[in-house]
């Protein structure tokens, strides 16, 4: 079956946002007009005091990902740790956070417990659902190798069993194998589209940015970074809908003016974002090409939101316009052009373990 999701790319002008809260199909055919901003399904009409957010694959991703201990502990995971004792002494972590992020991975059906060989306690091992957040490391190994190693070697080389390889992985259309740029695609409400209330509201403040580097370099540490936390998540989110002004934003998402404007000059200053003068005298922040790649990883969070976390009813649906199909990101081995995964690799690192 064919997983498709939530879109982050800069939208044609027929599906552009309207500030009334008027969306339109991809074909320009007006849907039924609802109050305010919201796109709430059929008959809901939200407490405003609630905050709801858009039925999206990719949020539901970060929610599970974003967090700094959780995304470690999920990064060891892959490098073969399995035990508590053994993610306590490379990470450093103090024990009842681990505790808690690992019953927390546990109930996300991340990470299943088994027994030790030798029957004294227990190991983490990943699940299917977790075995298939490789893409999605891959595809962010891709963005931060790409963008963020200020022109070092990357923190380490991959190498594919299939081909037996070097392998620079290349998230591209499920359809067609070519990579994705954002402009190629276009979007269209799916049978999870709407808006849902969300308990999970963003902080205002930022977890520091050194804990995703403990212990090791990591290409995906860095693009973690760049989204950062859910306010600079959200943001990237609303300017991948089109959404470029200030107080556009700050209508939107809730946010208050501060805080955006931190938010917004962070993702300037890493040249995810460049702030543009209207002829109108109005500022707009606009995606550089870096900001642009940030839509790949995205794709591939998306993937693997909808596939084990949208029960079947995916909020929104891509299509490549190079190949006019519907698709779901792919992450290939750049050599051979297979998918990788991740009993079938090897890897190289450029750099010593700190413990």
């Amino acid at each position: 079956m064919q997983l498709v999701g939530y879109p982050f790319m800069s939208l044609h002008k027929s599906m552009q946002w309207k500030p009334k809260g008027q969306a339109l199909h991809e074909d320009g055919e007006e849907p039924t007009q609802h109050s305010g901003q919201e796109v709430i399904a059929a008959g809901d009409n939200p407490d405003r005091s609630t905050r709801h957010d858009r039925n999206c694959s990719i949020r539901r991703t970060v929610e599970i990902i974003l967090d700094r201990w959780t995304f470690l502990i999920i990064r060891e995971a892959f490098f073969g740790i399995r035990e508590f004792e053994r993610f306590q002494q490379r990470l450093g972590v103090p024990r009842q956070t681990l505790s808690a992020r690992l019953k927390r991975l546990v109930e996300n059906e991340i990470f299943r417990t088994v027994a030790k060989p030798d029957g004294r306690g227990n190991q983490y091992r990943f699940t299917e659902r977790g075995k298939d957040l490789f893409p999605v490391m891959l595809s962010m190994i891709e963005f931060g190798d790409k963008w963020l190693t200020d022109g070092s070697p990357t923190p380490m080389v991959l190498y594919h069993h299939n081909c037996n390889h070097e392998c620079h992985p290349t998230t591209v259309c499920s359809v067609c194998r070519e990579p994705i740029d954002a402009r190629d695609v276009s979007q269209r409400e799916g049978p999870g589209a709407g808006f849902s209330q969300n308990e999970n509201r963003p902080t205002n403040r930022r977890s520091p940015d050194a804990l995703l580097e403990q212990i090791r370099p990591s290409s995906v540490g860095r693009t973690l970074e760049i989204i950062g936390d859910r306010w600079s998540f959200l943001v990237i989110r609303e300017g991948f809908l089109g959404v470029r002004r200030f107080d556009e934003l700050s209508e939107r998402l809730g946010i208050s003016s501060n805080i955006l404007a931190e938010r917004l000059a962070r993702l300037v200053d890493t040249g995810v974002l460049r702030k543009e003068r209207t002829p109108g005298g109005f500022s707009e922040y606009r995606f550089t090409e870096m900001g642009r790649d940030l839509f790949r990883p995205m794709l591939a969070m998306m993937r693997w939101g909808d596939t084990w976390l949208s029960d079947g009813k995916v909020p929104q649906r891509v299509r490549h316009r190079t190949c006019d199909c519907d698709f779901h990101a792919l992450v290939v081995c750049d050599h051979c052009g297979e998918p990788i995964a991740s009993n079938a690799t090897r890897y190289e690192l450029r750099y010593e373990l700190t413990s």
